[in-house]
């Protein structure tokens, strides 16, 4: 869908449909939802009179006009109560309403930029909002279907209408920002929602390649032979039981300037694209889910895609081991015991703790490379979904100022996360009596131990860990996130280089 900007009376607006708001509990409104109301001889606030409509967040009164303006139906949307108004609620108000009008057969749209007006959010960020909102709530998966739901059709252009002229280079840059951290996290939800057939670790290899070559990043991918080289032990005891070659994805994006190494920000994302839990295999109900055990990887690539499209300042890789974990005749057995990147050993007690045994490789790779601060996501734990459901990411660091700068980031992009404690008591559920450690230290902390059992493999560089087992996937459509792939953290991260763009501190 095309987002524009345009110098222009909302009245005067030509096209299907016209998009205004309002807070809660407001019997007379004014600015441009007041002039419409008058346009409309009072509708609006007959509606509010008779209680059809008072505002509450995502509350939608759509009115015909009957020629009273020149577009043929004005959609108002709740925006909550005014003391409760911030950045992500114009996202999910904007969201909500063009999935209204477009299952209403709306394909040219033109609305007030939500809460540059009387909510008073800068301009910049209140446009970019708006467009986030509306590219990210009108994302559907539809590659293997025939035909649109229910027959709808798409939406095709999203006009802000702004009267003030002075205002429209703000809002211009709004929705460029806004456009390039959808369309990023889009690009991880296309990834999530395919199917593992299609989505296997040389294809997701081949994407990562794709993208880097269009952005003019640098890539590569480590086969199986150079993986044994540098001593991946853990990341090859969970590919052996797959038919599909194992890939180590790196792309790197160089946009600081000088001689100087400077920060290095690294990203690494779990890239299990089909995980039935090996040996220790799942219960098969739900397992179709588990072709999105590869959204933190997405997550990862999405987010570089997004910092290069930004061309912020700051040098940026990201690792992606990629792999399936399958039982099979070759397939790894609990038992087992491997040796990582950095030399430590691994007694494998449960094969379906499999992602830290991948990431555990990606890690000292990273570190090896010579990141400066890193960040991981990964579907890494169901302990972790019981703990926070589906609602926060948890997080894990070593490091407070890391985890100051991730928390902040999450906040500007409405992602919201829970930090969980990492006390060195936790080390002791994952001791093994054969190795270094075990990979699962039972039922008690599961999330927590597995961090903990991460923290081995990054040393003393700073080091955030993003759980996303719960917020990778939504059940139901809400807001701006549709049902099924979120693209969770892709906006936090982008928004996490761009604050280290903007500081003087390495």
């Amino acid at each position: 869908m095309d987002v524009k900007v345009k110098a222009q009376d909302l009245l005067s607006y030509e096209g299907d449909s016209l998009v205004v708001n309002l807070f809660e509990g407001v019997k007379q409104p004014g600015g441009a939802t007041g002039a419409v109301d008058k346009a409309l001889s009072g509708a609006i606030v007959a509606a509010i009179r008779r209680q059809e409509f008072s505002g509450k967040l995502h509350e939608r009164l759509l009115l015909h006009t009957f020629s009273r303006l020149p577009v043929l139906q004005v959609l108002v949307i709740g925006l909550g109560k005014q003391g409760e108004f911030g950045v992500d609620r114009i996202r999910s108000a904007s969201a909500e309403a063009l999935r209204r009008l477009r299952q209403a057969g709306a394909r040219r749209v033109g609305s007030v930029v939500h809460g540059a007006g009387a909510g008073g959010i800068d301009a910049t960020q209140a446009s970019a909002a708006v467009t986030e909102g509306a590219l990210l709530g009108l994302y559907r998966f539809g590659k293997y279907r025939r035909a649109t739901e229910d027959g709808e059709r798409g939406l095709q252009q999203l006009t802000l209408l702004e009267r003030d002229r002075n205002k429209i280079g703000s809002l211009e840059e709004g929705v460029r920002l806004g456009r390039i951290l959808a369309e990023a996290t889009i690009f991880a939800r296309d990834m999530v929602n395919e199917p593992a057939n299609a989505l296997t670790p040389s294809e997701l290899a081949g994407r990562a390649k794709k993208m880097a070559g269009g952005l003019g990043v640098a890539f590569k991918t480590l086969e199986r032979a150079e993986m044994k080289r540098l001593g991946m032990g853990a990341l090859l005891g969970v590919a052996q039981g797959s038919e599909h070659p194992p890939k180590l994805i790196v792309v790197t994006y160089r946009g600081a300037r000088g001689k100087g190494r400077g920060l290095r920000l690294g990203l690494v994302g779990k890239g299990i694209t089909f995980d039935s839990g090996g040996i220790s295999i799942k219960p098969s109900e739900g397992m179709e889910a588990m072709k999105g055990d590869m959204a933190g990887g997405a997550a990862v690539l999405a987010a570089i895609k997004g910092i290069a499209e930004l061309r912020l300042p700051v040098n940026v890789t990201a690792v992606v081991p990629a792999t399936e974990n399958l039982p099979s005749g070759t397939a790894q057995r609990p038992g087992d015991i491997v040796k990582t990147m950095n030399g430590k050993t691994i007694e494998v007690i449960n094969t379906d703790a499999e992602g830290r045994l991948i990431l555990a490789d990606a890690l000292c790779y990273a570190c090896d490379a010579g990141v400066t601060h890193l960040v991981d996501v990964a579907t890494l734990t169901g302990a972790c979904v019981v703990a926070l459901g589906s609602v926060r990411t948890g997080a894990f660091t070593n490091n407070r100022d890391l985890m100051r700068r991730v928390r902040e980031a999450s906040e500007i992009s409405g992602e919201k996360l829970w930090e969980l404690p990492l006390d060195d008591e936790y080390s002791e559920q994952i001791k093994s009596d054969y190795a270094d450690m075990k990979n699962v230290g039972g039922r008690k902390a599961g999330a927590i131990t597995a961090a903990k059992f991460l923290a081995n493999f990054v040393g003393k560089t700073p080091w955030v860990h993003l759980d996303i087992a719960g917020t990778s996937q939504a059940e139901k459509e809400q807001g701006y996130q549709p049902k099924g792939a979120t693209g969770a953290m892709v906006r936090t991260l982008i928004t996490l280089a761009m604050g280290f763009a903007g500081s003087k501190q390495a």
